[in-house]
């Protein structure tokens, strides 16, 4: 229990530095939009400082290690990727406008207190089952390998969900369709439930550790991120004003776990 401190007040500063790092590059090309895909990143970054700081290695803590390497590094690149693709993201012009237009705020200042300096400790606490994971027995057990499924399951299914989008978005006669095939018929958010599988797969590995079992909080805090606040709620506000058919796809589609559609 007395690593617990060391490790975590490591990370913590680890955190800081980088997002301070990202937020003098968002200055210099007055665009935030790259910071999605350090949400990812980051996380690889914080999976790999814990393994590498505490001691040798073992079965759970390398299955930590690959599965969240495996998860960030294909989102972040592909968030990377999509970035330079489509160029800023609205979502980020419009609330950073809003806060210089009618707050008075400089970009840098805006740019920190509403990304940087927000999305720092969010990052840090989700975290949490990579770094307090990597303390206590070395074992995997029955439950290890029951969220290692878990994890490979949702990596799977945000992997689809990501190429099935990409895809619809590339043909420009869906400008105004809504994706109803594929994993997008049965939930509106594929790819946020296969994230939320990935960190609950691996608090259950962490779990296994004792030490782990005190990273609860970052499944759920991901789960209501992605449900109730900056993931659900916001992409689904500005579908149901761009889409007109969106509103019967809410109607017949289950919003999150995936099941079958309503008929009629």
């Amino acid at each position: 229990m007395t690593a617990i401190v060391p490790l975590l007040l490591q990370n913590a500063i680890i955190v800081a530095l980088c997002f301070a790092v990202l937020w003098l590059i968002a200055l210099r090309i007055r665009d935030v939009s790259f910071v999605d895909s350090w949400w990812a990143l980051g996380m690889v970054v914080l999976a790999w400082t814990s393994f590498l700081g505490t001691g040798a290695p073992s079965p759970r803590k390398l299955l930590l290690l690959a599965l969240c390497s495996v998860w960030g590094l294909r989102l972040g690149i592909y968030l990377l990727w999509r970035w330079r693709r489509n160029g800023p993201d609205r979502r980020y012009q419009t609330m950073l406008g809003k806060a210089e237009s009618q707050r008075g705020m400089s970009f840098g200042r805006a740019a920190l207190q509403l990304v940087f300096a927000l999305q720092a400790p969010l990052q840090f606490i989700v975290a949490l089952p990579v770094q307090l994971g990597q303390l206590g027995g070395a074992d995997v057990g029955p439950l290890g390998y029951a969220g290692a499924l878990l994890a490979a399951t949702g990596i799977l299914f945000e992997t689809v969900g990501d190429w099935q989008l990409a895809r619809f978005k590339n043909d420009p006669t869906n400008r105004e369709r809504v994706l109803d095939t594929g994993l997008w018929r049965f939930t509106r958010h594929p790819n946020y439930f296969g994230d939320c599988c990935v960190w609950w797969g691996l608090y259950l590995i962490a779990a296994q550790s004792g030490v782990g079992l005190w990273s609860l909080p970052g499944p759920v805090l991901l789960t209501f991120l992605l449900t109730r606040w900056s993931g659900m709620p916001t992409i689904e506000d500005r579908l149901r004003r761009k889409k007109p058919g969106y509103e019967e796809y809410v109607r017949r589609t289950p919003a999150f776990v995936p099941w079958l559609p309503k008929q009629g």
